[in-house]
């Protein structure tokens, strides 16, 4: 049986399984991706964890993908690994802004810093987690840096100050505006000068 048959077959069985916790599946690219509710993530766990024709035993990762255009602005995806089956499956489950998703740490402990992670770069709450703390920014930070409409300079900017004796947290200052590159191709340069162009020599 070919990859994605197998896959397919598999997606159909959890499908089936989950009743309406899981409300569709695809493949792609030997991939198979369960689409699921939010509030049920638990009940999907324990299914892919305990059922004996799953056996996803491992589990590999959690994140986050943001479509600001979307009322629910968020997919909270995890990754599970089944050792039996040789065969990984995708979680994908839509969440809006305001909206929490329950911790799965009952199921897999491994879950404590990939929840954290996720929370502190997309901002995605996971209710139930005994630490739900930043994880990689600092204290005090402001926003969820992988968002996409987070600003690509930041709101604050550390340096250490040397009269002071201590790091200073203060408000991004640019020194020059943002270059604009509208050239058609890395090959061919803009149609009017720029900066320096006066110090090349003629052309040939």
């Amino acid at each position: 049986m070919a990859m994605s048959e197998a896959l397919s077959s598999l997606g159909e069985k959890i499908v089936a399984g989950l009743g309406g916790a899981a409300t569709g599946y695809s493949v792609a690219f030997d991939q198979l991706t369960v689409t699921v509710q939010a509030e049920k993530i638990v009940d999907v766990v324990t299914y892919l964890r305990d059922d004996p024709a799953c056996r996803f035993i491992s589990f590999t990762d959690i994140t986050a993908v943001d479509y600001p255009e979307r009322e629910k602005r968020f997919d909270v995806v995890f990754h599970l690994l089944s050792p039996t089956l040789n065969m990984r499956v995708r979680l994908r489950a839509e969440v809006g802004e305001m909206s929490t998703v329950p911790s799965i740490i009952e199921v897999f402990p491994g879950a404590d810093w990939f929840e954290r992670e996720t929370y502190d770069l997309y901002g995605v709450i996971f209710t139930g987690h005994p630490d739900m703390r930043r994880l990689l920014t600092d204290y005090g930070f402001d926003g969820h840096p992988l968002r996409k409409d987070f600003p690509t300079t930041g709101f604050l900017e550390v340096r250490y100050d040397d009269q002071e004796k201590r790091v200073l947290y203060e408000p991004v200052r640019l020194s020059q505006e943002f270059r604009k590159f509208d050239f058609l191709s890395p090959w061919e340069g803009a149609d009017y000068p720029l900066p320096g162009d006066e110090k090349a020599g003629p052309k040939v």
